[in-house]
């Protein structure tokens, strides 16, 4: 993802991409996602516009990043990764990816509608993976095809529902609308 090779073991590129992040970050609680430019996140961030490209090729890989990153943090926290896919589990997705729009909604406060649609691929075949991960660990070989095709219906269930229900404002809480959701989803789940 980087423009130019850099180390990203190297302490001082951690400190600064970080610097970046949270100078981003800072600014999406201010400005409209599109009115934020790469002048103004290295201004905040107290580096040069080329020290940014060093790091991201534009904001949108920026936000990708940072969002994206997180997502996966959140599920992970949540679901071991080695599990398999039970009533449990998915339920524990459930509840991350509801938490995960909360916190990404708090941080971005007026952005997060269009931040997240920017972002909406590469957490959706994030998730994917990690459900076909747990779904493959009880199934063969031979049903790959059917596991793959499951694996995308459930995860555009989960995201499409958790999404609409941060973005109609959350009216219950998200252990709420798993149990809620739950009985649509358990022809999925063996």
């Amino acid at each position: 993802m980087l423009t130019t090779e850099v180390n990203l073991k190297d302490p001082r590129v951690i400190r600064t991409r970080q610097l970046i992040i949270d100078a981003f970050v800072l600014l999406l609680g201010k400005q409209d996602f599109h009115s934020i430019t790469v002048s103004d996140i290295s201004k905040q961030a107290t580096i040069n516009r080329a020290t940014f490209y060093a790091h991201f090729p534009d904001k949108y890989a920026l936000i990708e990043e940072y969002l994206s990153s997180s997502f996966i943090e959140f599920i992970y926290r949540r679901v071991d990764k080695q599990a398999d896919l039970t009533e449990e589990t998915v339920t524990s997705i459930i509840i991350g990816l509801c938490e995960y729009h909360e916190a990404s909604n708090k941080r971005c406060m007026k952005n997060y509608d269009t931040v997240a649609s920017l972002v909406e691929k590469s957490i959706i075949a994030q998730l994917e993976i990690f459900i076909l991960q747990m779904m493959g660990n009880n199934c063969e070989e031979t049903q790959k095809d059917i596991l793959e095709l499951a694996a995308n219906m459930l995860t555009w269930s989960i995201y499409g529902s958790t999404y609409r229900w941060s973005r109609d404002r959350r009216t219950e809480t998200p252990q709420q609308f798993a149990i809620k959701i739950m009985p649509m989803i358990k022809g999925y789940i063996k």
